[in-house]
């Protein structure tokens, strides 16, 4: 597949759902190549099934070292090694279900999509299915 254009993060709770959207921040203990400039497309869990809520573009990675107390703290609880931190993220009004997507035939599901790599042309299929869904 060559280098990896983003990944899928799967969020787990409603809290870190917003923590994401309103920090532009994600802690983790996945280990991944992320890089400046990649896309990352969240997935959450919801009564009907996961949904493709938004997408961020990551700006950084940060170790844990290089974190406030709190966070660190934070992390040391969860056991997360590093942050993620976003350019920006993006929302979409309304979440797309992922057995609309390419995903629909794929042998991963649930918490087997965390971290799961994703070429250019799978993440553009994605985000402009749901922006199309949003209208």
């Amino acid at each position: 597949m060559g280098e990896a254009a983003g990944y899928i993060l799967r969020i787990a709770s409603e809290e870190w759902v917003r923590q994401v959207f309103d920090m532009a921040i994600y802690y983790t203990s996945l280990s991944r190549k992320w890089k400046e400039g990649q896309t990352i497309l969240f997935v959450s869990k919801t009564s009907v099934g996961d949904m493709v809520i938004g997408y961020g573009v990551i700006q950084g990675v940060i170790s844990t070292d290089e974190l406030s107390e709190e966070e660190r703290r934070k992390c040391e609880e969860h056991g997360w090694k590093r942050a993620i931190e976003f350019t920006y993220v993006k929302r979409f009004e309304k979440p797309l279900p992922l057995k609309k997507t390419f995903l629909k035939d794929s042998k991963f599901r649930g918490r087997y999509l965390h971290g799961l790599v994703i070429s250019k042309e799978q993440l553009d299929s994605i985000i402009s299915q749901a922006e199309i869904h949003c209208l």
